[in-house]
């Protein structure tokens, strides 16, 4: 079992940036691939970004391109997202999700492959 919690939300102006964290707990001597995802209201839960366990590999959806960074620090157990360049069409809950991989450097970015969610942390970019 791991726990993740996220950080880092709250209230910007478009244009602005935010960092999210999501720091995991408990079982955190597996390997874990991870993704962050995101729900606006009334929306389905979309793809954000998605990295390896080792960092080398990361993948990010179109609308996000360019825009956010995902990175992680394997000693802290801790996963980031950098965003920048945010508009009001980012506005979403943000959840960070982990799956754990044997023997593979892969990302993921079918939220149903992953087995550990947080509990989300909101994002509002004002216009």
């Amino acid at each position: 079992q791991v726990q993740l919690v996220e950080s880092g939300g709250g209230l910007v102006q478009a244009g602005g940036s935010l960092r999210l964290s999501c720091a995991a707990s408990g079982r955190t001597d597996n390997r874990y691939a991870m993704g962050w995802f995101r729900q606006a209201p009334g929306k389905e839960r979309d793809f954000v970004a998605a990295i390896s366990w080792s960092g080398s590999r990361t993948y990010y959806a179109d609308s996000v391109k360019v825009r956010f960074t995902v990175s992680r620090d394997n000693a802290k157990n801790t996963v980031y997202l950098q965003m920048n360049s945010l508009k009001p069409e980012d506005t979403a809950v943000y959840y960070c999700a982990a799956v754990p991989v044997v023997g593979l450097d892969i990302v993921i970015s079918n939220d149903y492959q992953y087995g550990y969610w947080g509990q989300g942390t909101q994002v509002i970019v004002s216009s």
